[in-house]
């Protein structure tokens, strides 16, 4: 399989927070910020594999600034590492400001998707093939994150995950 960049997975979704979407400091719910999180990276998941996806897991989100009520927000997707059946994606939230139309960024995640076939098995992806240092960067540090998450699970020994013991040692 050939490999694929992260540039071709990247989404984009752009939209307005609404009163319905609100609570009562007017500020956007965490869960309605989750689900547009989860829309986008699943697009991008789909893009990278071209196959359906399904969420894994969410593996990261930081919640660090409040987005109110009638802001512009904008969710940005892209896979950054692909392992045999699932990949992990990144998502950036930012705030553009309707007025200057500076952006801030206000929230990040990390969620992992796995490709299915029509019956639900898992299915075999490309791999990806990092082209800015910033796609380097969260390359690398997904292999890391994979690594952790399994010796938390118990699926790995920790002597076995060896690019967590190359930070130590």
């Amino acid at each position: 399989m050939e490999a694929r960049y992260p540039s071709e997975s990247r989404t984009i979704l752009t939209d307005l927070v609404l009163p319905g979407e609100t609570n009562p400091l007017n500020n956007l719910f965490g869960g309605e910020l989750l689900a547009r999180m989860d829309r986008a990276a699943g697009i991008a998941a789909g893009r990278h594999s071209r196959r359906i996806v399904v969420t894994a897991s969410v593996n990261h989100v930081a919640f660090s600034k409040a987005i109110p009520l009638g802001s512009v927000v904008t969710v940005e997707a892209k896979v950054s590492r692909a392992f045999k059946t699932s990949m992990e994606v990144v998502i950036d939230v930012w705030i553009e400001d309707r007025q200057s139309g500076d952006k801030t960024k206000a929230n990040e995640a990390i969620y992992t998707f796995v490709a299915v076939n029509e019956s639900g098995s898992p299915v075999s992806i490309p791999p990806i093939k990092p082209e800015t240092e910033l796609e380097q960067q969260r390359y690398d540090a997904a292999l890391r994150r994979k690594q952790l998450s399994l010796v938390l699970a118990g699926k790995m020994k920790p002597d076995e995950a060896t690019e967590l013991k190359a930070l130590f040692i």
